[in-house]
């Protein structure tokens, strides 16, 4: 049997179209899973690219509309944010570290939140950071909005 060219590239989009998951359609546990497992370890590979001094690979995890809270006034742009956190990345050691220990995924699998403790450089909880990460092709993560929060050093009730 002999089809044209036009037939093949038709029966290529109609078979593609019915194996995607149908619109509004939950994903099985096991792709959000699978999408969790992803998000934590791009996390855990963010938080390695300070550990190991490694700029260019930080710069690798930022989404081009970042929007990162180091300060008073949110840092906006993968630029603004490359350039505000160029400082921590240039003396020997690292001034501080974090690790995911909550990762959740929307069931689009499109945004996911991470968080976790950040320690500075004797390992001391300091803050605990919140991550927004964006799907941006399947199983690349990058960062949209990442935020830290200062942890009380204050007594309990």
């Amino acid at each position: 049997m002999h089809f044209s060219t036009g037939t093949i590239v038709a029966l290529c989009v109609a078979a593609t179209g019915c194996a995607a998951t149908p619109q509004g359609a939950q994903p099985s546990s096991q792709d959000l899973a699978t999408l969790t497992r992803q998000v934590a370890d791009t996390e855990r590979g963010f938080a390695k690219s300070m550990a190991d001094r490694n700029f260019a690979a930080f710069q690798g995890f930022l989404a081009d509309e970042a929007i990162f809270f180091t300060g008073p006034t949110p840092i906006r742009g993968k630029r603004a944010v490359t350039d505000a956190w160029k400082r921590f990345y240039e003396k020997a050691d690292a001034p501080f570290s974090w690790e995911p220990e909550i990762v959740q995924v929307l069931d689009s699998g499109a945004l996911a939140i991470s968080s976790g403790p950040v320690r500075d450089s004797a390992g001391k909880h300091f803050a605990t950071f919140q991550s927004i990460w964006r799907q941006e092709a399947p199983g690349v993560w990058r960062v949209l909005f990442d935020r830290g929060e200062r942890v009380c050093d204050c007594a309990k009730p």
